[in-house]
């Protein structure tokens, strides 16, 4: 399954490769094709806040990363409110983990681990939900990947506390064999999680443009991320403002938009421009 920004209902019915681009105040979406799409608020309104409800009675305050899960159920990582929140196909929201409000306690042995209003969060930016209905939370506060089963219990995949294995990690993403990719935001890095727990980096690492194979590619402050069904990964490279492509074996190339060149261009390849993508989805073709 998949997460991104800036993007509600319209999320699975987007065609071929979406880029959600994020600016202050202002979102908007690029594709290959001049196909219109219409837009509705399915939950939320125009007010911060954090209370749980129908359409637009229910309150958000910075929501970022988003999933689907098999029943069309949405999850959001209400960054702001340190919540992961949940909303059915008929625009009824909850909260699904976190309380509104409470960070993970540095103290706390248990890294903020427990049920549902009982589990704490920091600034969670990315969720994706596995074949099971696990929900995996990229923490981008507390340098941790979270899991949340749909019992709302949380538990720590890997990583948290102080900045190491990860630095403020934005995007996460699973494959058809539960393997989790993250977008290491701060470390310049893509990982890999699988099912056992254990991390390792699948390309990059440092700062800079670089194509290439594991460590020798580049990235600059990466943060969207999606796999699809081959097992190969798309990563919105927000601060080179490019579109980068992964192969399982860590071959990264780019596939859309230059480094160090930002705009709205369309077209082919470096003849696109971007300005900062921070999500992207795919289609199921």
């Amino acid at each position: 399954m998949m997460g991104s920004r800036f993007g509600w209902e319209t999320l699975m019915k987007l065609c071929r490769v979406l880029l959600f681009l994020t600016a202050a105040h202002c979102a908007f979406a690029q594709s290959g094709s001049a196909m219109p799409y219409a837009f509705s608020t399915l939950a939320g309104a125009a007010a911060i806040g954090s209370t749980d409800g129908a359409g637009n009675v229910a309150r958000f305050n910075f929501p970022q990363g988003i999933a689907i899960d098999a029943s069309q159920n949405l999850y959001i990582a209400d960054s702001s409110n340190h919540t992961i929140r949940k909303i059915t196909p008929a625009g009824v929201v909850s909260t699904l983990a976190g309380k509104a409000g409470y960070t993970v306690d540095p103290a706390d042995s248990n890294h903020g681990n427990g049920t549902g209003s009982s589990a704490r969060f920091t600034e969670p930016a990315g969720v994706t939900v596995d074949a099971a209905g696990n929900v995996f939370v990229a923490g981008g506060g507390d340098n941790a990947i979270r899991k949340i089963t749909a019992a709302g219990v949380v538990t720590t995949v890997a990583g948290g506390g102080p900045v190491g294995l990860f630095n403020g990690p934005a995007g996460i993403a699973v494959d058809t064999a539960g393997n989790l990719y993250v977008a290491d935001t701060g470390n310049f890095a893509i990982k890999k999680i699988t099912p056992a727990g254990v991390v390792t980096t699948l390309a990059g690492g440092s700062l800079g443009t670089a194509d290439g194979t594991g460590g020798a590619a580049q990235f600059s402050s990466p943060r969207g991320i999606v796999v699809d069904s081959t097992g190969t990964l798309f990563v919105t490279d927000t601060g080179n403002n490019t579109i980068r492509k992964i192969t399982s074996t860590g071959d990264v190339t780019t596939l859309a938009g230059t480094a160090d060149s930002y705009g709205f261009a369309d077209g082919m390849g470096t003849a696109a421009q971007f300005s900062s993508p921070s999500g992207l989805t795919i289609d199921l073709a």
